[in-house]
């Protein structure tokens, strides 16, 4: 009798694993990538989807604006010497209403091309404003006598003008329409928008009431930047996902499936600005072509003095895909422990190439569920991708271990982690509480089992020479 071979120590067969499964790594970055390509052209595909109906749209207005009168001194050098003189120039008085009750509809729709889909919306922005001449007019160097109040104008902003849809914008002041022209826009929205001319003579006597009501385009979010001294605004819609940013929130709401209402009450005092605004002419008119933001900037951050109702999708698979795929490691580190184990106690050999195969099909989940996902939903694509794979690894796992009921166990393990996934996918806000309780148990199960193994010994195999 004499000694065969020598096998590795089970310290040797546990680097082994640990060298294979950082090995593993490569493919499961690759995978991490391929998610964030899909997801950039899922972005461009949903732009190319909403291209025509406006980007995500920001309202704000009216204002009123009047030209002025003053009198500015310069500082000039003639022969060497500083001369001062004063000169008649122009500027504006931009009046924000005391009040404005405004109420918007959106009417969400979805549409789709091939296997992506964005979602658009027509909204009706209604409203009156009421404006009135300041009674400390004089404390900003303003006097009715030096206003050009026939030159004056009711400027409305609208962030993206190509949604303006039907019938034109409707501004009315005390019954009379007025005649709408384009641009001008307030500064809030960088100068897009609409304005009309105004003979504002009668504000010097008594406050000027003003409804309005247009109909537009956007998609992704809609936002209001508030100017008047107490602003009100309602939105409802049947979208049963809203979610409210900016920094200014509804003070009362309802959302169900049915969809939502929220309204919002903004005073000038949160806004932290006066009502009344004195200065040279501002270059409100954008060049051609150049928008006041990204009109497909979906995601850009809402504003400090916005308040913005984004019109969110419920299920973001490629976020979901992403985060399933960060606990890749998870997977393959339970499942070549459990080889290991059996390896290292129940004496069955397990080779480097086996655990390769093992590692490439458990990355393979990944891949199966990005595909699946596009054409049929997270959560079919989910059971779909891991019914294969589970189907798979067990089977092979048979041939491995040399015994069936080997191979069920490593299916019931496989089971088992799809499911703890799913659940860490679905409650965000516990997955690192149920991750981390997860891995303790892992570690106390590993701890039990090994606790009489002597992991630098090498087994022998004896035979006769």
């Amino acid at each position: 009798m004499g000694i065969l071979a020598a096998d590795r120590s089970p310290g040797a067969k546990l680097g082994l694993t640990i060298l294979i499964g950082l090995l593993l790594s490569i493919p499961l970055f690759s995978v991490w990538l391929l998610v964030y390509d899909r997801q950039m052209q899922s972005e461009t595909a949903r732009a190319s989807i909403a291209e025509g109906w406006g980007g995500p749209q920001q309202v704000a207005g009216p204002l009123l604006v009047i030209p002025y009168r003053a009198t500015v001194t310069e500082t000039v050098t003639e022969a060497g010497r500083p001369v001062v003189r004063s000169r008649q120039v122009w500027q504006e008085l931009s009046l924000s209403p005391e009040t404005a009750d405004l109420a918007t509809a959106i009417r969400p729709e979805r549409r789709q091309r091939s296997i992506y889909e964005a979602v658009v919306y027509e909204a009706t922005m209604s409203g009156k404003a009421r404006f009135a001449m300041p009674a400390d007019l004089s404390r900003f160097g303003v006097a009715v006598s030096d206003m050009a109040l026939d030159r004056a104008e009711l400027r409305f902003g609208l962030g993206d003008p190509r949604g303006l849809f039907g019938q034109p914008p409707r501004v009315s002041v005390a019954g009379r329409a007025l005649r709408l022209q384009p641009g001008g826009g307030t500064p809030a929205t960088g100068g897009s928008g609409f304005f009309a001319w105004l003979d504002a003579a009668a504000l010097a006597g008594s406050p000027i009431l003003v409804d309005f009501a247009y109909d537009f385009r956007g998609n992704g979010w809609l936002s209001l930047s508030p100017q008047a001294g107490d602003t009100r605004w309602r939105v409802t819609s049947p979208w049963p996902h809203p979610s409210f940013q900016g920094g200014f929130l509804p003070v009362e709401r309802s959302v169900s499936e049915q969809g939502f209402t929220a309204t919002y009450r903004v005073g000038n005092l949160a806004l932290g600005q006066s009502l009344v605004g004195t200065g040279a002419p501002a270059d409100t008119q954008r060049a051609p072509g150049q928008p006041v933001m990204d009109p497909y900037a979906v995601g850009a951050p809402a504003g400090g003095y916005e308040a913005r109702i984004n019109l969110v999708q419920p299920v973001d698979l490629y976020s979901r895909v992403n985060r399933a795929t960060k606990y890749g490691f998870l997977f393959i580190g339970f499942t070549f422990l459990a080889f290991l184990l059996f390896d290292v106690i129940g004496g069955v050999r397990v080779s480097a190439v086996e655990y390769l195969l093992v590692g490439a099909g458990l990355v393979l989940f990944f891949v199966l569920l990005l595909a699946f996902a596009e054409v049929i939903g997270f959560a079919a694509a989910y059971v779909a991708a891991s019914a294969a794979i589970i189907g798979l690894v067990t089977a092979y796992s048979a041939a491995v271990l040399k015994s069936w009921r080997r191979a069920l166990f490593i299916g019931a393990l496989l089971v088992a982690l799809y499911v703890v996934l799913y659940v860490l996918l679905s409650l965000e806000a516990f997955s690192l509480l149920i991750g981390s309780l997860l891995l303790f148990a892992a570690l106390a199960a590993v701890m039990y089992l090994t606790r009489n193994l002597n992991w630098g010994a090498r087994e022998t195999v004896e035979g006769s020479v």
